[in-house]
């Protein structure tokens, strides 16, 4: 597999932030992924204090519900923003108030709100209401589809994990009626979808928690596919400050063949739209606790996935990675990481509370840091990746 880059605190990425000018930086980045397996590990001092959203009288917030307060290593939205440096921006109001992240996904979750709800009062958490949009039309949901199902988990995740580190933050969910898998399918109404967020202005931030192999995207329709996609996010970064996230997958340094996503490839692999120069790419992390006070993170490596690396063989090195990238490979991923093993993860609540897990739970992590970014910087911040 290919290692993980070392999360980058979170006030580190502030002032990386705020240096930017508005629409991104022609500047060169500093660090990329390299080839050779090797362990990132930081540990993060947590010093309790006290938070308008998180009394603590007992400390609740740190604890997690009923049925997972068993497993040490389960997240809470407390114990996440602790780890990523965003519990004191928090202190001082920084919460994403004014901004807004938008999610891309197919079909959504008939018991979004309600679920949300419950997540909120377990953890002390303002009240959100979910916008959630389908321009494209619907499919009535269906229990019994297991596609539908997963579909719905990822919307639960992606939206709890959102408020729980942002929780100021509006959120947008715009949901397609065809299922993204591998190739093309579901990937031009995804882009009409984002698109349409642009053209109505419904936010700067959007969160993509999912991809296509570049394995099934070699032919003359993928490849075509790609290209619009590329353009689209060029113009987006540069010209209208958006900021875009992918999940780098969750099968380490390979991906799938196939349309039905059953067989890896044995030949290095990387997915789109993570693959993209003018997305941030977020791989994943194993996020433990280390007693009460401190956390350990390394690269997510585990029987239940492995974090996704390596390098683009659509797109060339880009000039922000000219440090670290020989030049006779391609655009190097990712660019950051952030918790996503499923033994470590953060509590959520669809129906019942579970761990959540894979780079679609990094991805949206990242979206709400940069949520309350754009709110310490008071304009879009747009293109990231020169700034990593």
């Amino acid at each position: 597999m290919q290692p993980m880059r070392r999360v980058v605190p979170f006030f580190v990425v502030c002032v990386l932030f705020a240096a930017c000018s508005p629409f991104g930086s022609s500047s060169t980045g500093t660090s990329a992924p390299t080839a050779t397996a090797t362990k990132a590990t930081t540990t993060v001092g947590v010093t309790p204090a006290t938070s308008p959203l998180a009394p603590v009288v007992d400390n609740s917030p740190l604890i997690c519900p009923a049925q997972l307060v068993n497993d040490s290593n389960c997240q809470t939205p407390r114990s996440m923003r602790v780890a990523y440096g965003v519990e004191s921006l928090m202190q001082r109001g920084l919460t994403g108030t004014g901004q807004t992240v938008v999610d891309i996904v197919s079909f959504g979750s008939p018991t979004l709100q309600q679920d949300i709800d419950v997540f909120d009062r377990q953890f002390y958490l303002p009240p959100v209401t979910i916008k959630v949009l389908s321009p494209l039309g619907t499919v009535p949901f269906d229990p019994a589809n297991k596609d539908m199902n997963g579909w719905a988990a990822e919307t639960e995740l992606d939206v709890q994990i959102i408020h729980a580190i942002a929780p100021g933050a509006n959120i947008v969910v715009l949901t397609s009626r065809v299922s993204e898998t591998e190739g093309t399918i579901g990937l031009p109404e995804f882009l009409k979808l984002e698109k349409y967020a642009l053209a109505n202005h419904l936010g700067t931030i959007i969160s993509q928690s999912w991809g296509a192999s570049e394995a099934t995207l070699k032919d003359g329709t993928g490849q075509q596919e790609i290209q619009t996609w590329d353009t689209f996010y060029k113009q987006a970064t540069t010209q209208q400050g958006i900021t875009f996230f992918g999940s780098s997958g969750d099968n380490g340094s390979t991906d799938f063949t196939d349309l039905k996503a059953t067989i890896l490839s044995t030949n290095p692999t990387t997915s789109s739209p993570t693959d993209d120069p003018w997305v941030t790419s977020v791989g994943g992390t194993s996020l433990s606790r280390a007693g009460n006070s401190l956390f350990q993170e390394t690269a997510w490596n585990n029987q239940f996935g492995a974090t996704g690396g390596g390098y683009s063989k659509f797109f060339s090195r880009p000039v922000y990675q000219g440090c670290c990238v020989k030049s006779t490979l391609g655009r190097g991923v990712p660019d950051v990481s952030g918790d996503a093993d499923p033994l470590t993860g953060l509590a959520i609540y669809y129906g019942n509370w579970q761990l959540s897990g894979g780079t679609s739970a990094s991805a949206p992590l990242w979206a709400a840091i940069a949520s309350i970014a754009d709110q310490i910087a008071g304009h879009p911040l747009g293109f990231l990746n020169p700034s990593f």
